[in-house]
């Protein structure tokens, strides 16, 4: 296996962290250089399994610094790039934009213009893969159809705007200069490790403390959940077997309605915390809607699937189990991040 030089950004984050310890852990030849603002969702506890291997380097910096960008790509001759650093709240880009258009697409220009500058024309071998969501695709129908590499770019919010402008950057450098570069478009991801302003851990730690479960309009947005853990084995085939210049959409298979998938959540929860199944229903609190909330999204994840043989390994009630379990068993990391204690450890 050659030796690679894998710089992975926002490698502290809830996907990241997976993406950094499935390669740290399976790669003993690879040199794993993960790079993290540590901003509020950045937590070094992600990865204290890892911490000590001798393969794994922690840097924290900031994407958007692109002399410190440049620096790291000298310093660490970075053969490859995996990039996932980047705001993701739908809501916070509602009330801040502009950090969001700075972060996703200034710093993934960043990175590509230092990748350009480090590689010199000698691409070869070297690979630039972008991360990105089904976002960028705007909103389905109940009508069936899915999303696909082929749907037109469609974005409704400034998250998903942004994440659409920084695809389209990646693709330019691609087309315009030869750097080899690969996209991936993932549906909702869950599981352990994520940051409890999204939906599964919110209400998972919502309902332990008895606090209301606030559910946008009448809970019937639908979208696809994928285990994440699943998303990180489907971005090391990728990373690997991938086509250079293609988009791979990665999903679960798996639509739930809002309020479906929240009824089984408090199911799950109830029961292993010993009360009985559904007590926790009357803390659903229906709450006005998002402004330009998207109704539906649903992946096609057969060109991965067919391609590359790539499919979930988990039915979602086993995921949700799973999910639940290790909350429950973790509640110090979740009472750590809702309290902001864990933010005191983010230090250089």
């Amino acid at each position: 296996m050659a030796k690679k030089n894998i710089l992975i950004t926002g490698g502290a984050g809830f996907i990241g962290s997976h993406v950094v310890r499935l390669f740290v852990n399976q790669y003993p030849d690879y040199q794993i250089i993960n790079l993290d603002k540590l901003t509020y969702a950045g937590n070094p506890a992600n990865l204290k399994d890892v911490e000590d291997k001798p393969n794994y380097r922690f840097l924290k910096a900031d994407i958007c610094d692109f002399e410190k960008i440049k620096e790291v790509f000298t310093t660490f001759k970075v053969t490859d790039v995996i990039h996932l650093a980047a705001e993701s709240h739908v809501d916070r880009s509602i009330t801040d934009p502009f950090s969001f258009a700075k972060t996703n697409v200034l710093g993934t220009l960043n990175l590509l213009q230092a990748a350009k500058e480090s590689w010199k024309d000698a691409y070869t071998d070297k690979l630039f893969y972008h991360v990105s969501t089904d976002e960028v695709y705007g909103a389905l129908e109940f009508d069936g159809t899915l999303f696909t590499e082929e749907t037109r770019y469609d974005p409704h919010s400034p998250y998903s705007a942004s994440k659409a402008s920084s695809d389209h950057f990646v693709r330019a450098y691609h087309d315009t200069y030869g750097l080899q570069t690969i996209i991936s478009n993932c549906s909702n991801n869950y599981g352990p490790n994520q940051f409890p302003e999204k939906l599964i851990p919110l209400f998972i730690h919502n309902i332990r403390q008895n606090k209301p479960l606030p559910v946008y309009g009448k809970g019937e947005n639908v979208r696809d959940w994928l285990y994440v853990e699943d998303h990180a084995r489907a971005i090391d085939l990728i990373f690997h077997k991938g086509k250079v210049g293609d988009t791979y959409n990665i999903g679960g298979f798996n639509e739930w309605k809002n309020i479906d998938l929240i009824r089984v959540i408090i199911k799950t929860v109830d029961r292993l915390l010993g009360r009985e199944e559904g007590t926790s229903e009357k803390l659903i609190t229906y709450v006005t809607d998002r402004a330009g909330h998207d109704l539906r999204y649903a992946i096609d994840a057969t060109k991965i699937k067919d391609e590359l043989g790539w499919e979930p390994s988990l039915q979602f009630e086993e995921g949700i189990e799973k999910t639940v379990q290790w909350y429950i068993e973790n509640q110090e990391w979740l009472d750590d991040i809702a309290s902001g204690a864990y933010q005191d450890v983010c230090g250089d």
